[in-house]
């Protein structure tokens, strides 16, 4: 083996800007984020040959002062923080100082700078780490410019290792495009070979804000959200998550921001998919943009080079805050579809095609009330109580004017006094339920309906009676590592709630006496172990719901309508009361969609009316 020795200093600075200067994009994020920093209010980004020959970010941010420019090159520089006291509260998206001091170890970088009170703009350019930064005067607006020229041209080997300049150039895309969306306030521009692709203007209201949105993540994203505002224990969540029915096959829609810090953290990622997973299809990915904002001493931003990743003072807090506060929201997307309102004209004006689910409808959220007992959990059968009776009958009558039974209606007053999902007209091969609302055309597919709201009635009863146990005969043991075993015996309040009953049999053993009678069927061993799993990861667990409610989804599915059944108008109209009243009636117990709708927009689109 050879002798230790120490690296030479130009080795060491090229090794440590590997850390951030991954790559072009790495360059863009760094800068772009200094300036944020700098309190910038409007960003130019300009780049060529995917940001290897040149990357040029101009901001009107506070400037540098002409003794602060070479201090700036320098590694371990900043004005960030002081003390370890603000490294602990991080309130500046970078604070170590060394984005600079890395990237001009690897290029050709020019930083020029005009500080509002120095009276003219100074210069100072560095090539690698050899060269010695001189300060000359310039002329340049108040604000800063760095221009990187000719990235990774002393460290050859890293350049080889880049994609194509079309791959470089969609990453610095990305990255541009992240960062927009965490800073509504800010402007920013992207060109690219002289040609400027991208120019967002400052979004101040709630409308400006959802156009950028749109802008960037695709009009139908923002036609097809939620919009989330909620606080509670010092913690505050808002921004956008997509309903079920707009999922994705690839998790590229996710954006997360933790005080404005764009985020890949696993305990978040966890959280949104516990949320989502009663309503999303097999396989499917939920699309959100989300900002969590929390007092920055709760939160760790410094765990990782990149600073993607952060850590959180008390996890299970933040964790069951998102679970919770997006499980609610999913919960109350009901169809409660109004009048037609500006963002339904502009969805309609952009896409005239028919789009599943929610896409084409206003949507007011609220909290939603008990379901009428109309259908009997564990019926195939329909069965209304008087009261649905006479609530259908009335209904019934308001189906008679407004199709032309008793008498031809056609004023726009009269169709808004129509139910949200409308009135029954008849079925569809004894699958899909036909009906009218304001809007237009409502097809629901009968058994995903029906299957969701029978699901929902067994959820409801299965939490008011408690959790039914049964004790094992023959108590099992598990051989778990001593970790597992602490963690089992220290959770033992957690287990008992949720119907099993563990005791501790060994350093590194235990043993299962109890476990629910709706489990009686199940892996118990593989149960226990993923939940101890999930309490070690993240400080919680829902496996044990996730396994009951499977139970009850595949009982819901088998004592729910079937196709072929042939229904009455009667029948047809109580079961779509039942689902405006339903929690998530909106997809089925697999996150299939239960229902469309067809404006008549659409509908006259599609036959040519007006044309």
């Amino acid at each position: 083996m050879a002798k230790i020795h120490l690296l030479s200093p130009r080795l060491a600075n090229q090794i440590a800007a590997g850390e951030v200067v991954e790559r072009p994009a790495s360059v863009v994020k760094e800068l772009l984020e200094n300036s944020l920093d700098a309190g910038s209010t409007q960003l130019d980004v300009e780049v060529e040959s995917g940001g290897v020959k040149l990357i040029r970010i101009r901001d009107n941010g506070c400037g540098l002062e002409k003794e602060d420019l070479p201090l700036a090159l320098s590694r371990h520089a900043t004005s960030k923080i002081i003390n370890l006291d603000d490294l602990e509260a991080v309130e500046t998206l970078g604070f170590r100082g060394e984005a600079l001091a890395s990237i001009t170890s690897v290029s050709r970088l020019t930083l020029t700078s005009n500080c509002a009170d120095a009276g003219g703009a100074w210069s100072v350019k560095a090539e690698g780490r050899e060269m010695k930064p001189d300060v000359v005067p310039a002329a340049h607006p108040q604000g800063t410019t760095v221009e990187v020229r000719d990235l990774f041209f002393n460290t050859p080997a890293r350049r080889k290792f880049l994609r194509t300049e079309k791959t470089e150039f969609n990453r610095i895309e990305d990255n541009l495009k992240r960062i927009a969306l965490s800073r509504f306030d800010v402007g920013f521009s992207l060109k690219n070979a002289g040609r400027v692709l991208h120019m967002w203007r400052p979004a101040s209201s709630a409308v400006e804000q959802e156009r950028r949105v749109a802008q960037i993540c695709g009009p139908e994203f923002i036609n097809n959200a939620l919009s989330i505002d909620i606080e509670r224990s010092g913690l505050k969540l808002s921004g956008w998550v997509a309903f079920p029915t707009f999922s994705r096959s690839q998790a590229d829609l996710q954006h997360f921001y933790v005080n404005g810090r764009c985020i890949r953290d696993k305990l978040v990622t966890h959280a949104v998919r516990q949320a989502y997973q009663d309503v999303l299809f097999h396989g499917r990915h939920p699309a959100y943009v989300l900002y969590l904002e929390l007092d920055p001493a709760s939160v760790d931003v410094n765990v990782h080079p990149t600073k993607h990743e952060v850590r959180f003072r008390d996890g299970r807090l933040v964790h069951d805050f998102l679970f919770r506060s997006l499980h609610h929201a999913l919960a109350d997307l009901n169809p409660e579809i109004q009048k037609t309102t500006a963002k339904l004209e502009s969805a309609l004006e952009e896409e005239p095609s028919a789009v599943q689910g929610y896409s084409q409808a206003s949507i007011n959220f609220h909290d939603s009330a008990s379901s009428t007992n109309v259908f009997s959990p564990g019926n195939s059968n329909f069965s209304p109580t008087p009261t649905s009776v006479t609530n259908v009958n009335e209904q019934l009558a308001v189906y008679a004017a407004l199709t032309g039974a008793e008498q031809a209606v056609s004023s726009d007053e009269s169709l808004n006094d129509v139910p949200p999902l409308g009135l029954a007209l008849g079925q569809l091969h004894g699958i899909y339920i036909l009906a009218q609302n304001a809007h237009g055309l409502v097809v629901v597919d009968m058994h995903a309906a029906h299957e969701r709201i029978t699901y929902e009635r067994m959820k409801t009863q299965y939490a008011a009676n408690g959790v039914q146990s049964q004790p094992l005969l023959v108590p099992q043991t598990l051989a778990v590592s001593e970790k597992e075993a602490n963690y089992a015996e220290s959770n033992q309040t957690l287990f008992t709630s949720l119907g099993f009953e563990l005791a501790r049999a060994g350093p590194e053993s235990i043993l299962v006496r109890q476990i629910p009678v709706m489990l009686n069927h199940a892996d118990v061993e593989s149960l226990v172990r993923d939940v101890l799993s999930d309490l070690i990861e993240y400080g919680m667990s829902s496996r044990i719901e996730q396994k009951i409610n499977e139970v009850m989804g595949t009982m819901a599915c088998h004592t729910s309508v079937r196709a072929n059944r042939k229904l009455t108008l009667q029948e047809m109209n109580a079961l779509l009361r039942d689902m405006e009243a339903t929690e998530r009636s909106g997809q089925c117990n697999h996150g299939r969609p239960t229902w469309t709708q067809f404006s008549i927009a659409q509908l006259d689109a599609l036959f040519k009316r007006g044309q």
